[in-house]
């Protein structure tokens, strides 16, 4: 034990100083640059993951199966990554929830992609992506997830592809025997979908309930029959919820508010986590006018009229690259130093004038004469 613990700390005092003298020696690109021209899964620091299989288990969407390099580090079940790709020579960056279960005994990442009518990625993903490709992924990201400690009754709640994070919640607390028939406790999963046919887990979650007697599955189709509800969120679709229960509930914004809504109209304690796949609806005051001013960015030193848009999207019409990833608001990815000026946030309406403060620039729009640390 002593010995190994010798030799972990060996090996990361060895990192520390072998990668900023990599980069000193490398400069002006860095080590990973040429580090994927021998490999393009080779790097210091960056998740690689490279697409070992592709499945297509519903109307319009894939899975896609991923083995990542060393640095990954693991999840908890319900997170997200933000996946990153290259499109005709553009790194684009979408977020994506896991599907697997967190203990991920084969080591492979799970993916499931819904095809957007005009999704750039997830069309890539569709049509181009196969085995053999490489991804770059982030370390996983967001709250969404189980807690340590699991209520007696656990309720999923999804719609459409809001299914992959539950899937992984799902998946994970069969893995830990919760509800296997002398397990803690029981788990009701409820999922809305156009068809039997749009649901990508379909027969797995058939064999999940057969095996595991805690699991009751209620599958309700909007556009077809044969689940055991029919339509829409409907409050009489919920079971029962004692005392010591949980619920967490992810998919397109109107499923999310109508159970939202729910939750709040008739007072129920029982705790409710919730995630959307769909931006919320901005919530700009209608006072705002014409928009004015001008966009400075600081560090590439480009100036540009305020369009009105969002501060990432005035930055990439200005020829700038930079980070981001769900473009919603959620992942942090964009998040960026405004100097001066004042910005109001999409969702919330909320404007901010404090000077050298944090900003997602996805999310957030200038209102007048503004300057961000890009």
């Amino acid at each position: 034990m002593v010995v190994a613990s010798v030799t972990a700390l060996g090996r990361a005092s060895l990192h520390r100083v072998a990668v900023p003298l990599l980069e000193a020696v490398t400069a002006p690109h860095s080590p990973d640059r040429y580090l994927e021209m021998l490999n393009p899964m080779w790097s210091l620091r960056e998740v690689r993951a490279k697409i070992v299989d592709v499945r297509r288990p519903a109307v319009g969407s894939v899975t896609l199966l991923l083995r990542p390099n060393g640095n990954w580090r693991g999840f908890r079940a319900g997170q997200h990554v933000a996946v990153t790709i290259e499109i005709d020579g553009v790194r684009r960056t979408r977020c994506y929830s896991l599907a697997c279960s967190a203990h991920c005994p084969d080591g492979l990442l799970e993916l499931t992609v819904a095809a957007e009518p005009e999704g750039l990625v997830s069309g890539y993903l569709h049509s181009d992506a196969g085995p053999g490709t490489v991804v770059r992924l982030s370390q996983a990201q967001g709250g969404f997830t189980l807690p340590d400690y699991r209520p007696e009754h656990i309720l999923l709640i999804s719609g459409g592809s809001g299914i992959t994070p539950v899937m992984s919640m799902l998946r994970t607390l069969c893995q830990d025997g919760f509800c296997a028939v002398d397990g803690a406790g029981r788990v009701t999963f409820l999922h809305y979908a156009r068809s039997a046919a749009h649901v990508a887990y379909l027969d797995e979650l058939a064999a999940l309930a057969a095996a595991h007697p805690g699991l009751r599955l209620l599958r309700a189709y909007t556009r077809d029959s044969g689940g055991e509800l029919a339509g829409r969120f409907d409050a009489r679709h919920l079971p029962s919820l004692g005392s010591d229960s949980a619920a967490w509930v992810c998919g397109p914004a109107g499923l999310v508010d109508a159970v939202r809504a729910h939750w709040e109209r008739t007072g129920i304690s029982v705790p409710l986590q919730t995630e959307q796949f769909t931006a919320p609806t901005p919530a700009l005051p209608a006072d705002d006018g014409e928009p004015y001013g001008e966009v400075c960015f600081t560090r590439s030193r480009h100036r540009v009229a305020n369009t009105g848009e969002t501060l990432l999207e005035q930055a990439e019409a200005a020829g700038l690259n930079p980070e981001f990833g769900c473009r919603m608001g959620i992942c942090l990815t964009c998040t960026s130093r405004k100097t001066t000026g004042s910005v109001r946030h999409l969702h919330t309406g909320e404007l901010s004038t404090d000077p050298d403060s944090e900003i997602q620039i996805c999310s957030t729009v200038p209102v007048g004469d503004v300057a961000v640390d890009l």
